[in-house]
């Protein structure tokens, strides 16, 4: 018997995207590419006209003139034809490279086992620690009455800004800040980041983060405010 691989609309598959959730059960850096549109294929692989997974390829966006794989899932009971099915896979859908964040032990097995210049783009962060930092004369408040963008006020200027992004599969909140040039160094990230992660927990949600590898900076504002590193969002050519 021998896997079949089909194009098929996103609707088709999102009942194994569901478990793909379930299992990965963690903040998905690319879950919001489905919704964009002309960003994404999706594949759904059978055996003998039953689903035995599916895979998403991304071709838009950051990834136009690629068909970069960036979901891949296999039902359980087929676990033990893994790399039959990704082959069937790579071979339907012309995959040229794969990109993949570490909490995904299926995409990340296949990648390192056929992709090549294998490259970390970004660290992905989730909470683990609760922090007290106080900083005297700071005022934070919101950038949009409506909105999720904070602003950091010290002595009547600006020191950093910052926010919540939900885009991504909930109930995960992504952190994002930035310290204006004249501020660094003195704690203000940190806090920023602290008081984001108690709002997003406060709105019912998870607080998580990611931040490009080679950047020290955000990496030790990051950690200082309680996130600890959970994995690496990966990037290899087929």
């Amino acid at each position: 018997m021998e896997f079949t691989v089909r194009p098929v609309e996103v609707t088709n598959i999102l009942p194994l995207r569901q478990l793909y959730r379930h299992e990965m059960n963690c903040q998905i850096i690319h879950d919001s590419l489905h919704g964009r549109e002309g960003w994404t294929l999706s594949y759904l692989i059978e055996l003998e006209g039953d689903a035995a997974g599916y895979g998403s390829i991304a071709v838009g966006g950051p990834w136009a003139g690629s068909r970069t794989l960036f979901e891949f899932y296999v039902v359980e009971k087929q676990r033990s034809r893994f790399f039959e099915a990704f082959d069937a896979l790579k071979a339907a859908t012309l995959a040229d490279a794969i990109e993949t964040q570490t909490n995904d032990v299926m995409l990340t097995a296949m990648l390192h086992t056929w992709a090549h210049d294998v490259a970390s783009e970004k660290i992905v962060f989730e909470d683990r620690l609760t922090t007290a930092y106080r900083v005297p004369g700071a005022v934070l408040r919101k950038r949009d009455p409506d909105g999720d963008w904070m602003l950091l006020e010290v002595g009547g200027e600006v020191a950093a800004t910052g926010g919540i992004l939900y885009h991504y599969n909930r109930p995960y909140g992504d952190i994002w800040m930035e310290v204006a040039e004249a501020f660094r160094g003195r704690g203000f990230g940190t806090y920023l980041v602290q008081e984001l992660k108690r709002i997003c927990r406060e709105g019912g949600n998870v607080p998580c983060a990611r931040c490009n590898t080679g950047n020290t900076a955000s990496r030790r504002t990051l950690q200082k405010a309680g996130f600890v590193p959970c994995a690496h969002i990966l990037h290899g050519k087929l």
